[in-house]
């Protein structure tokens, strides 16, 4: 009787909870509807007054406006090659100072720890002039190396810091046994502890790409003149014009810059889930 009565409490609050998960996800949902919407709306039904949530005359000619601009592809092939520039040089060195600071002790190991939290604490804006300057000097500006360099800076601290608690997870008497099983330092750190970590680069690297993919302020700092080397974002920049703004390419053009990142969560969706939960758990 107890148990039944147990279960009856229970179930409301269950009820409850994902009836406010599902608002939420509504919510959260509704602007990428909009988006999708907006993009297969006629001109006329997105310049009405009285906006529908719906269109009973879907049309593609949004799209085909965004496909016909003229070095479209360059710009997403450009965008792809910065985010996964980024993404795969982040996850190598974020993995290997995490196990520096982790395995190995070390003089002002506390303070760089400390360095990294800094620099997460740091406006990306405030930086925008100095590294300006700093990428002018060193030859970078219009390259895409002037937006590579600076998201892989920024995209390290956090990195770093959440590796680090999947790293110190991994019990230091397993790479004592694999020693005396014969296998090398090298072989531990790639074999044995970096499939154990996998999950919490899988974290990482989704926060890297969506970043560095939707990057706007380095685009317009640092591609000044040579728009062969423009990213998706800048890209954008076409629709709007001084008499009327396209709305339509606007938002066919931003579904188009979202499907590479639906594309990207879905891949490493299960190792996203694992290591956050790795994550909070440490």
């Amino acid at each position: 009787m107890s148990l039944l009565r147990t279960i009856g409490v229970r179930r409301p609050g269950r009820l409850a909870a994902e009836t406010g998960a599902l608002v939420i996800a509504a919510l959260v949902a509704f602007p990428l509807y909009w988006m999708v919407l907006s993009a297969l709306k006629p001109t006329a039904e997105i310049q009405s007054t009285e906006p529908r949530p719906w269109t009973l005359a879907p049309s593609l000619d949004a799209f085909r406006r965004v496909f016909e601009q003229q070095d479209f592809g360059r710009y997403f092939l450009n965008s792809l090659i910065v985010a996964g520039t980024v993404v795969l040089a982040s996850a190598l060195i974020a993995f290997l100072a995490a196990t520096a600071v982790t395995r190995f002790r070390f003089r002002f190991r506390t303070t760089l720890l400390i360095m990294f939290l800094v620099a997460q604490m740091v406006p990306v804006e405030a930086l925008t002039i100095p590294l300006f300057f700093l990428m002018r000097d060193f030859g970078q500006l219009n390259t895409l190396g002037s937006l590579i360099l600076p998201h892989l800076a920024f995209s390290l601290p956090f990195a770093i810091w959440m590796l680090r608690g999947f790293v110190r997870a991994v019990p230091e008497a397993l790479e004592e046994q694999a020693a005396i099983d014969g296998a090398s330092r090298t072989r531990f750190l790639w074999q044995i502890l970096f499939p154990l970590v996998f999950p919490g680069l899988a974290a990482t690297s989704v926060f890297s790409f969506i970043s560095t993919w939707n990057d706007f302020l380095f685009a317009k700092s640092f591609l000044i003149s040579d728009t062969s080397q423009s990213t998706l974002p800048m890209a954008l920049l076409v629709f709007f014009k001084p008499d009327e703004n396209d709305w339509g390419g606007i938002m066919a053009a931003s579904t188009v810059m979202t499907v590479p990142v639906l594309v990207f969560f879905v891949l490493v969706q299960r190792r996203l889930v694992s290591g956050l939960g790795g994550a909070v758990k440490d």
